[in-house]
């Protein structure tokens, strides 16, 4: 039986990546969706929102293996490991976090105008983390999506696609992968701004991903 999903993942990794990236998360999104809804009454704690975010990563682990075997996985853990690179693309990868505090710190300077700085520990179904929330974007939306995103689906799509053709279609799966968060955690009135977003986020991601040699 495994033998048979090995052969098959290795003809299809694409396919298999990204059926086992949803079926991971959705297995997470779904029932805390339905909750929401009023469709189920099961004690499940919103919390575990932030595990679906390890999805593509564990379907990223998963796939190499089962079709690259144990070199493979070094590989990929490899690049994720992946830190010298030129102190442009560190700049480029922080920039926004940098520019959120020179606003703060303008702000700071006009009256009536400052921002709560406290407010960068508000995170959704958890109390409130102060830093913590930094560390918990980087190690869910950060390490757990993008080892898969941009770490084993982007070099793959982009192997007989151009960058921004293979780009567009990896945004069109990141975006339908956040589906069900529109039941339980986002406004829908949100979703033509958020599609451009993730469609800009895609496009930088890709520039830093291939500017910087492949680190994931």
């Amino acid at each position: 039986m495994t033998n048979n999903i090995s052969a098959w993942m290795k003809r299809h990794p694409l396919v298999a990546y990204f059926l086992l990236a949803y079926a991971i998360s959705w297995a997470i999104q779904i029932p805390l969706a339905l909750k929401a809804q009023g469709l189920s009454q099961a004690p499940i704690p919103f919390s575990i929102h932030y595990l679906a975010g390890y999805g593509p990563m564990l379907a990223a682990f998963i796939v190499t293996w089962l079709t690259g075997g144990i070199g493979s996985l070094r590989e990929l853990l490899g690049r994720m490991l992946k830190w010298r690179v030129q102190p442009v693309w560190w700049l480029a990868a922080i920039s926004p976090l940098a520019l959120y505090v020179v606003v703060a710190l303008v702000l700071r300077l006009i009256p009536g105008q400052a921002l709560d700085l406290r407010m960068l520990g508000q995170v959704d179904f958890l109390p409130d983390i102060g830093l913590g929330a930094l560390f918990l974007w980087l190690l869910t939306y950060g390490i757990g999506e993008e080892t898969g995103w941009r770490g084993y689906a982007l070099p793959r799509l982009q192997k007989n696609r151009s960058a921004l053709l293979a780009t567009f279609v990896l945004w069109v799966f990141w975006a339908l992968w956040h589906l069900p968060a529109f039941f339980y955690l986002y406004n829908p009135a949100i979703v033509i701004g958020f599609l451009l977003g993730i469609l800009a986020g895609a496009i930088v991601f890709t520039w830093l991903y291939n500017s910087t040699g492949g680190a994931s």
